[in-house]
């Protein structure tokens, strides 16, 4: 159905060890949904058994016993549900970044070596959302922000989107745009750019409802708690890996 929204799984302890789909289907990702609070408790007992070296010097870099909180959770969580779709230890899942499709560095997106599943994560404050797929695959979840960040960065988004933000009530902006912002986000991170894409290039939508078509995508909002917006988009099978400039 036509702008229905997507609904994750949440993951909780022992939840990767029922079967898994394989790799999600060609119409919609796997999506698992992790509280960060709920699943500390896993995350501290696994994480030193799933996790590399990278993975644990970058959690014990950040301050914010919160945003270590969610990088773990998160990153545990990838971990755990990737070793089980390939059958492998989660610790010897072999993870890797592909080249940036701009610029050619090693610094796109994220994937499993020889691409068997294609996988994305995101969270924001105490959520995490995680997808699963047989194509490219993109995951945002944005905590919605105050008016003025709305505005600010609002403005930087597709003219016809930053119009559509103008026209709403003052209390009504900032959801709007996190809703946008989110559907842009797991786009770019389909496409393996990121915020290297100009925000203003691509039109989504900040309306409720099915975001804006853009081809050789299927992109949709996701059911996630309130106060968050979330989106997920994965490419259709046989399409060309590429943004698409407005007309």
């Amino acid at each position: 159905m036509a702008g229905a929204l997507w609904h994750p799984t949440e993951l909780r302890d022992g939840g990767w060890e029922r079967p898994l789909m394989a790799s999600g289907t060609a119409r919609r990702p796997w999506l698992w949904l992790v509280r960060a609070e709920a699943f500390r408790p896993v995350a501290a007992r696994l994480a030193s058994s799933v996790l590399d070296g990278t993975e644990t010097e970058r959690a014990a870099a950040l301050r914010e016993s919160r945003d270590r909180d969610a990088y773990l959770s998160g990153h545990v969580a990838v971990r755990l549900l990737l070793g089980a779709y390939l059958g492998v230890p989660p610790v010897d899942v072999p993870l890797e970044r592909l080249p940036c499709p701009q610029c050619g560095e090693p610094h796109g997106r994220p994937a499993v070596r020889g691409d068997p599943v294609h996988f994305s994560l995101s969270h924001s404050g105490g959520l995490c959302l995680l997808a699963f797929a047989a194509t490219p695959v993109g995951v945002d979840v944005e905590t919605v922000p105050g008016l003025a960040v709305a505005d600010e960065v609002g403005a930087c988004l597709h003219p016809r989107e930053s119009a559509e933000l103008s026209e709403l009530r003052t209390v009504d902006r900032p959801a709007a745009f996190a809703r946008v912002w989110a559907r842009k986000e797991a786009y770019l991170k389909g496409l393996g750019t990121g915020l290297g894409r100009a925000m203003s290039l691509d039109y989504l939508g900040t309306r409720r409802g099915a975001p804006a078509t853009v081809r050789g995508w299927t992109i949709r909002d996701v059911a996630v708690d309130d106060g968050y917006a979330a989106a997920a988009a994965v490419r259709r099978p046989g399409a060309v890996l590429e943004g698409r400039r407005p007309r």
